[in-house]
């Protein structure tokens, strides 16, 4: 029986960190699960797909719970925007199972880059500001479970790929 060494968790290049543990290691999951699927052969990219969608999913629907919590007033927006890209990423995702059309889901994947980027330091940064504003910081809420199995849904996917 092999074992492997413990794989460190997803980091986030520094540009991407907004200084609030819970939300940076969801963002760091996204990113490492979103390199996995460029790094997806035609074969595996319906399993990493799904392995990104699944916490993105999960991680989208843990900030709008903060921004009820909060009656954060662009919380309406910023879940329209998430809502938007599973919306996007869904039809893409039929259209590779479906049609073959990868190019189509290696486009995604590239332009899904650029928008969290964007989304990561306009939307994710204001409502990370409304967290701290109102002492509601989530560092506490920051669970090794979740960073395993943050790191267990790459490995799983690096195995496919």
């Amino acid at each position: 029986m092999t074992s492997r060494a413990p794989r460190p968790s997803p980091t986030l290049a520094p540009d991407l960190q907004l200084g609030e543990p819970m939300t940076d290691t969801m963002h760091a999951g996204f990113v490492a699960l979103l390199d996995a699927l460029a790094l997806a052969s035609d074969e595996t990219w319906i399993g990493a797909f799904d392995a990104w969608a699944a916490h993105t999913k999960q991680h989208f629907a843990q900030e709008e719970a903060w921004m009820e919590e909060l009656n954060f007033g662009p919380r309406h927006c910023h879940a329209g925007q998430h809502r938007h890209v599973l919306n996007v990423a869904g039809e893409v995702r039929r259209q590779v199972a479906d049609e073959g059309r990868f190019e189509t889901g290696r486009q995604l994947v590239r332009e899904l880059r650029e928008w969290f980027a964007w989304h990561v330091k306009s939307m994710d940064a204001l409502m990370v500001e409304g967290l701290r504003e109102r002492g509601i910081a989530k560092a506490d809420q920051v669970d090794q479970v979740d960073q395993v199995d943050q790191v267990d849904q790459v490995d799983q996917v690096d195995q496919v790929v």
